[in-house]
């Protein structure tokens, strides 16, 4: 057989069949990885938007503007 023996030759085939054997196994993994892509995908895009980092956004920046206004209210009071 030349430079496999029968071993590495079933090896081969066990990879083989457990890779495109029955029921479609490889389309149906690149299918879940397909929906995990998109999942994520979509879960970023409405992750930007979301109502809880918003109002977080907006406290931070009445802060901060509330802040900045006291010290302009002292500079102008001094």
């Amino acid at each position: 057989m030349g430079a496999f023996s029968i071993w590495h030759w079933l090896v081969v085939l066990a990879v083989v069949l457990l890779m495109f054997g029955g029921r479609g196994k490889i389309s149906a993994l690149m299918g879940d990885i397909g929906k995990g892509l998109t999942s994520f995908k979509k879960g970023m895009k409405d992750g930007e938007g979301t109502d809880a980092e918003s109002e977080e956004a907006k406290a931070l920046r009445s802060d901060t503007a509330s802040s900045e206004t006291s010290k302009s209210d002292q500079a102008a009071k001094s």
